[in-house]
């Protein structure tokens, strides 16, 4: 029997376009990024190009790609909420709500002003100058790479968007109430209460909702992944009901969960997700209603266009120079806040869309067609623009204040200091030294155990190789019998080093269904000072797609251990490691603690220590000697005897120094930082680049923030 194909491809099936979808997000993001473009202007052009203007084959009116645009829109406001850092915002927030009201009533001045300047209503007028007002901190990574985030006309300019994506939503909503018409003041009030209301319940409700689940789910991420994309919708719709526009609501479940969330692994989900899949396909959609006749009409006119684009330019930097004047910042300082407010995406084009789909009783739409296209425009001039000119201005910072504090500084910092000397980050006084061996790789375990076993005597402590079974239903499964039995042999093993090296061995076989929770567990259980793994990268943190998505054994042990943790790729015995290169950023909490365990690691086979500290090259050359001198008065307090050297090197690109400079080295030991709701280890781009570059052998050393 033969089956009938049909001629061609129903372009309107959902598979299909949503297929088309997919295919647009895997392949164009990556060519603009190649090209040193934002991935999102090629998502746009995509658009542009399989929309009605190009090759036709997606329409944005069918109910697949309006699905997916809806959820995008949605998902890309509540990651706003979610991203704003309330820490920072609490350190400074006189200031950032002081520099908050300046970037957002100078640009919704301007707004305004370009509105009755082309002809515009005031109730259109006022939208698009809620639509100058607010920000997206595109160039965040650049202050961080620069390491000036904790500047405080940076720190002040973060705290800030809280504050400008909050009223820009806000007038938003009242504009959009006010175009459905039947508008008056008591309607306007009403919307007020209704939405301080629903805000406070939202934002505390749900963060009440949220930390109390999360306790109850315990370890359950897929729970917990759905309880917050549950949270986002029951938002979205409850906005709806009390008359304010989905994304508000949207926004405010960010923000409710932000502290619930924390950087947990189950935030990594929700935005991967939202990065890989909902988030582009509302940018493609964006693309997919450019008219290009239209568009092209828009730019020939160019006045409404150049008068957005400067309006939102000049107003930002005005905005910036007066709170140079208020808060008496330098020149550099104020042009950083400038480029970091400027760019205009998630908050302006979530709201542009939907002032764009509200119609009145007339049929009439809040803004033309002009206005989105000029807005496009506006999103691509200062994404690629406010990039550029962050780099350049927050280059000239300076950079952290890296001394040494005083003796008779009486904080937290300080004491630290002074008292880190007599500190050893593997000591407790009321236990021996136990170091926990995972084993489940006999090419690796050898040199793992040798490790332990220096360390072990060393402190005339004991080391407790570890195996885990996975768990079966039934306990006499011939699965689970095989696995023991290896489990056996690796023991046995690990009990014969142990004898080389004289320090006491106590093997342990642990039945669990996760591996890594077994881990912690066990050594929870010993009370070990030490957790001592193996690093592979298929285990290894950001190890692909499937690691992203689901987390590795490493992550959920530094997340969940109640010691530090140790992660090690060992080419060669460690008894052999004589030369140590320990990279650091500065004189910090986690940096000191890295330098003394490389110290004691040194002394239980004398090895060297150098101490490696890269600057920028606009650093100054006092700062470069002060810091130097400071970190030589350091290690010699703090480890006289010990043939520790200090070295400084300058030099923009960090990583590639680092990998330059180890390569006359036998083991790197880098620094991490793990915090007890975050994701295992938080690993700079940096770390990730040295691990994957050099030669040499390394350690991970991260102890819980």
């Amino acid at each position: 029997m033969l089956i009938a194909l049909p001629n061609e491809i129903p372009l309107s099936n959902p598979i299909v376009a949503f297929t088309v979808l997919l295919a647009a997000i895997l392949v164009v993001p990556p060519l603009f990024e190649r090209l040193r473009l934002p991935g999102l202007v090629g998502l746009l052009l995509a658009g542009v190009v399989l929309g009605q203007s190009g090759l036709k084959i997606l329409n944005p009116e069918t109910d697949t790609v309006r699905l997916l645009s809806e959820i995008g829109k949605l998902y890309l406001m509540f990651v706003a909420g979610l991203e704003i850092d309330l820490t920072q915002f609490r350190k400074t927030k006189n200031r950032s709500i002081g520099f908050g009201s300046l970037t957002f009533l100078v640009p919704m001045l301007a707004g305004i002003g370009v509105g009755q300047l082309f002809g515009f209503g005031w109730n259109a007028s006022v939208l698009i100058g809620s639509l100058l007002a607010s920000h997206t901190l595109l160039a965040y990574p650049i202050v961080s790479r620069l390491g000036v985030v904790n500047n405080e006309a940076v720190t002040v300019t973060i705290g800030a968007t809280i504050f400008t994506d909050t009223l820009a939503l806000l007038v938003l909503a009242v504009c959009v109430g006010i175009h459905g018409g039947g508008f008056n003041a008591i309607s306007l009030l009403t919307l007020l209460l209704g939405l301080a209301i629903y805000a406070a319940v939202l934002l505390f409700g749900l963060n009440w909702a949220g930390h109390s689940f999360f306790r109850r789910s315990g370890d359950n991420e897929g729970n917990q992944f759905l309880f917050i994309l549950v949270a986002l919708f029951v938002a979205s719709v409850g906005a709806e009901v009390v008359g304010v526009e989905r994304i508000v609501g949207a926004f405010l479940a960010g923000l409710a969960v932000n502290n619930v969330l924390g950087h947990s692994p189950t935030r990594e989900k929700i935005e991967f997700v939202g990065s890989v899949l909902f988030i582009p396909c509302f940018f493609i959609d964006m693309g997919l209603l450019i008219d290009i006749p239209a568009f092209v009409r828009t730019l020939s006119s160019f006045g409404l266009t150049a008068a957005i684009v400067m309006g939102l330019i000049g107003s930002k930097l005005l905005a910036a120079l007066l709170a140079k004047v208020f808060y008496r910042y330098s020149l550099n300082e104020s042009l950083t806040m400038w480029s970091l407010s400027m760019p205009q995406v998630a908050a302006t084009l979530a709201a542009t869309l939907v002032a764009y789909q509200s119609f009145n009783p007339a049929g009439e739409r809040l803004i033309p067609e002009t206005v989105l296209n000029s807005v496009i425009v506006l999103m691509l001039v200062t994404s690629i623009l406010g990039p550029i000119l962050t780099t350049r201005f927050a280059s000239q910072l300076p950079l952290p204040n890296l001394s040494l504090p005083d003796a008779d500084t009486p904080d937290e910092t300080a004491m630290l200091w002074w008292e880190g000397q007599n500190c050893n980050p593997l000591e407790h006084p009321h236990r021996p030294f136990t170091a926990i061996v995972p084993i489940y790789n006999p090419q690796t375990q050898r040199n793992l155990l040798e490790m332990a076993a220096l360390l072990a005597r060393h402190f005339s402590g004991q080391i407790v190789p570890l195996a885990i079974a996975p768990a079966h239903v039934h306990m006499d499964a011939p699965e689970l019998e095989l696995s023991l039995a290896h489990s056996q042999e690796l023991l046995l093993e690990a009990e014969t080093i142990g004898k080389e090296y004289d320090v006491p061995v106590q093997p342990k076989i642990r039945i669990d269904e996760a591996i890594a929770l077994g881990i912690s567990r066990a050594s929870r259980e010993e009370q070990a000072n030490l957790i001592i793994m193996g690093w592979s990268p298929t285990m290894g943190f950001r190890a692909g797609f499937r690691a992203r998505l689901f987390g590795t054994i490493v992550d959920s042990v530094f997340w969940s251990a109640h010691c530090p943790v140790a992660v090690a790729r060992l080419l060669s015995p460690p008894s052999t490691l004589r030369r140590v290169l320990v990279p650091i950023d500065g004189l910090t909490q986690p940096s000191i603690r890295t330098i003394q365990f490389a110290q004691v690691f040194a002394k239980t086979n004398q090895a060297e220590v150098t101490i490696l500290h890269i600057l920028p090259h606009h650093a100054a050359i006092a700062q470069i000697e002060r810091f130097e001198q400071h970190l030589s008065s350091f290690m010699t307090q703090c480890y006289p005897a010990s043939t520790c050297q200090v070295k400084v090197v300058v030099d923009d690109q960090i990583a590639t120094a680092i990998v330059q400079e180890s390569q006359g080295f036998d083991l790197m030991v880098l620094h991490t930082v793990r915090h007890r709701t975050a994701a295992g280890l938080e690993v700079s781009n940096i770390t990730s680049q040295l691990i994957q570059e050099s030669h040499c052998s390394f350690i991970l050393w991260g102890e819980r923030g």
